[in-house]
């Protein structure tokens, strides 16, 4: 499977982690640490991040960092295009900041 398609999972696993955290974390702000960590949903995302890592390690295999890491700001385009989806306000200076982000990731894929 090509560099770069690992990398795109990677940065999805890592994205469903943080939506998954945060579904978790709904209505736990009064629960001790350890109930909040025991939360089905929380544990989930954790392991979500945890493939999320050993894919990214099939990146580094086979890419440099330098050209490797800067597609993990591919996640934040991704999470607010998640983000408008389950109802988040998304304003015109968080588009333009993806826009950038994304411009940047093209930069430098092209290198």
């Amino acid at each position: 499977m090509p560099g770069w398609v690992m990398a795109l999972i990677s940065v999805s696993l890592s994205v469903a982690a943080q939506f998954t955290l945060k579904a978790g974390m709904r209505g736990q702000a009064e629960a001790s640490l350890l109930q909040q960590l025991l939360q089905p949903l929380v544990l989930g995302g954790f392991l979500l991040y945890g493939l999320s890592a050993v894919v990214w390690l099939s990146v580094l295999a086979r890419w440099e960092v330098s050209k490797a890491y800067p597609l993990v700001g591919l996640g934040f385009a991704l999470s607010v295009v998640i983000g408008l989806l389950a109802g988040e306000q998304v304003g015109a200076l968080r588009w333009l900041g993806v826009a950038l982000i994304c411009a940047g990731v093209v930069c430098v894929s092209r290198s």
